[in-house]
């Protein structure tokens, strides 16, 4: 079992930058896979990043290719978000999760994930 929580949320203008972090209970969290999902409001969660166990193996969804950027601390429990050059269709709750399984790499669905965070909204105004 694992409990994560997110924070570094915030409103902020296009263009600008937060990174969002999330922090992860137990010793087990260094042989996880950890991945970033957002959901904006009226619309289905969607994939935004993901890191593996060992962090050897990272990569993004298109649209934010080249401005976020995730990493991980295992002797932090924290895995990371890094989001620059803001967009207002960035705006939407983040979420951390977590996948126990030890797959070759990372996945890119929900359903791979066991443990999930409450979320931290991200704001971005025009």
């Amino acid at each position: 079992q694992v409990q994560l929580v997110e924070s570094g949320g915030g409103l902020v203008q296009a263009g600008g930058s937060l990174r969002l972090s999330c922090a992860a209970s137990g010793r087990t969290f260094s042989s996880y896979h950890m991945g970033w999902f957002r959901q904006a409001p009226g619309k289905e969660r969607e994939f935004v990043a993901a890191i593996s166990w060992t962090g050897s193996h990272n990569y993004n969804t298109d649209s934010v290719k080249g401005r976020f950027t995730i990493s991980r601390d295992n002797a932090k429990n924290t895995v990371y978000l890094q989001m620059n050059s803001l967009r207002p269709e960035d705006t939407a709750v983040y979420y951390c999760a977590a996948d126990p399984s030890r797959s070759s790499v990372p996945a890119d669905w929900g359903s791979a994930y066991d443990y999930w965070g409450q979320g931290t909204q991200v704001t971005v105004s025009s």
